[in-house]
Order: structure tokens, then sequence, then C-alpha cells
């Protein structure tokens, strides 16, 4: 498996997330449960992200822009999930903040996935695929 498909696994479980969230209305047990399950899988994923997929591409100077930018992207969906933290659950505004969340989400995955792969994919060789997959995958395994 390589870094690219390690992290579309991952991708494909937020939107999974991501749509069943904003599926839920009210300060309920199924709401909480799928927003902590929402909160865990982004922050564990963006720290995974950025170390064994963005770091090693910053020193690249064709993908050193692009790796700032997901990063800047991750900070924007950390404090739309800080929003969400800080909200009552059975407010209006918390369905909104979860849709623009789920939007954020999905733009940036979409980002990565439809233009940041393809380029990555010039970078790393393909064993730096694979072991960068090894990596990322046993980062996520151990903070999940």
């Amino acid at each position: 498996m390589t870094i690219f498909e390690a992290i579309r696994q991952d991708h494909d479980i937020q939107r999974d997330l991501l749509d069943k969230l904003v599926k839920t209305s009210g300060d309920t047990k199924t709401r909480d449960k799928i927003f902590k399950a929402v909160k865990k899988q982004l922050e564990v994923h963006a720290d995974a992200e950025e170390r064994h997929f963005y770091k090693p591409l910053i020193s690249n100077d064709m993908m050193q822009e692009h790796a700032r930018h997901g990063i800047a992207e991750h900070h924007e969906i950390d404090e739309l999930i800080e929003q969400l933290e800080n909200t009552e659950r059975d407010a209006s505004s918390w369905l909104k903040i979860a849709k623009d969340l789920k939007h954020k989400v999905e733009h940036h995955l979409e980002d990565e996935e439809h233009s940041f792969f393809q380029l990555a994919g010039k970078v790393f060789s393909d064993t730096q695929k694979k072991s960068l997959a090894t990596s990322y995958q046993s980062h996520m395994k151990n903070n999940l």
C-alpha cells in the first residue's frame, strides 16, 4: 500500500462520519458520539498527515506551497471543531457549523486527492510511498 491509498482510506472514513454528523439533531447521545469520533479522526489524521506526508514534502520547492496550504486548512478545520465544542449541541447554529465543517473537510480532501497526490507522486520514490504509508498507518493505529 502507498501513502496515497492509506490517506484515501481515512478520507473515506471521514466522509462517512461527516455525512452521519450532519444528519443528527439535538443534544443526543448519537450526535455526541459521532462528533467525538469525527473530532478524534480528524485530529489524529491531521497530525499523521503532517508528519508522514507534508513534512517530507515541505523541503521540495515544487511542493512547499501546497504543503503549507494543506497545513493551513488543517488549522481552519481545527477552529471549526473548536466552535462545535463551544456551542450547545441543541443550538440551531451547531448544525450550521457542522455543515461548514463537512464542506471544509470535503474541499480539503478533494484538493489532496485530485491535485496534491498527483504532484507528490512525482516527488516520492516507490519505496518512499510504501514506507510513508507504513509510518502513517502506524501513527493512526497508535493514536486512534
